[in-house]
């Protein structure tokens, strides 16, 4: 009985991304307002990388990262939020199921690609405070350039299994999601089937890259604080500690505002929130 059913239901081919709401005075302040968090967000990243590229005094591993990290940023809002602008400009709201899963696997690649690269950072630090000497030589360019593409590797390997288990079910999920971009994750149950292996792999990988990078960053950082305190003099401190600060308010935001997100949905708070939280 149940197979008949399942064979009777339609396929759902097209999606709607409910976005921000539906009242017609709000789109043209949301549509501003993203327009130029977009094109900040991307001009900001573009002169960063440009910097980097024309001052040879920042031909750095540091500033390599830095570099490539921007790259991440510029395509993973490109990956959102131009279709959230054309949405509000023209109100249609519809997406393919298709070109839902590919802005789904996009971006998780590019977010997986995005935490290792802050790991690589991380990585970059704790040898230029804790082993100053071997620095040179262990953080050459070629390290570098295989760190990179190890986070582009690891990301894509990482969507593709997922992508192969999804593309044997079937997606039985609400035609209407009620968020600006196809986050499948904020629904229930998008799948039909045996969707145990899908989650336990999921599961797997996840906890390898999100526990385990948070793991060796925080072991990374009692490292480097560690070998700061040990220096004598306190200019030599603070010398030490500017090299790393800004790297570390940028993981303890990222961190924090992952756990934040993973956390809070078990609250069960409006809907809006984790929209606002998601921007």
């Amino acid at each position: 009985m149940d197979k008949a059913e399942g064979r009777n239901q339609t396929p759902i081919v097209e999606l709607i991304l409910l976005g921000f709401g539906n009242s017609p005075e709000l789109l043209p302040l949301l549509f501003l307002l993203f327009l130029v968090i977009y094109i900040a967000a991307v001009a900001g990243n573009l002169l960063i990388i440009v910097l980097v590229r024309a001052d040879p005094h920042l031909h750095t591993p540091m500033y390599y990262f830095v570099a490539n990290l921007s790259a991440v940023e510029i395509c993973y809002i490109s990956t959102t939020l131009p279709r959230l602008l054309a949405s509000l400009a023209t109100g249609v709201r519809t997406i393919s199921l298709q070109n839902c899963f590919v802005q789904f696997d996009v971006y998780g690649i590019l977010s997986t690609a995005e935490c290792l690269l802050l790991t690589a950072m991380c990585y970059d630090r704790y040898l230029a405070i804790c082993h100053p000497l071997r620095y040179t030589a262990l953080m050459n360019g070629r390290v570098c350039g295989h760190m990179v593409a190890g986070c582009w590797i690891y990301g894509i390997f990482y969507t593709i299994m997922l992508q192969i288990i999804i593309l044997q079910l079937v997606y039985c999920g609400p035609k209407e999601i009620d968020h600006f971009f196809c986050d499948f994750s904020i629904v229930k149950k998008p799948f039909c089937g045996k969707i145990q292996t899908l989650q336990w792999l999921a599961y797997f990988l996840a906890l390898i890259v999100t526990v385990g990078v948070f793991l060796f960053t925080l072991a990374a950082y009692v490292c480097i604080i560690t070998n700061i305190l040990r220096i004598p003099s306190n200019i030599g401190r603070k010398k030490s500690f500017s090299t790393c600060s800004s790297h570390l308010i940028v993981v303890t935001f990222y961190y924090g505002s992952i756990m934040t997100f993973f956390v809070v949905p078990m609250l069960n708070p409006p809907t809006i929130l984790l929209k606002i939280m998601s921007v």
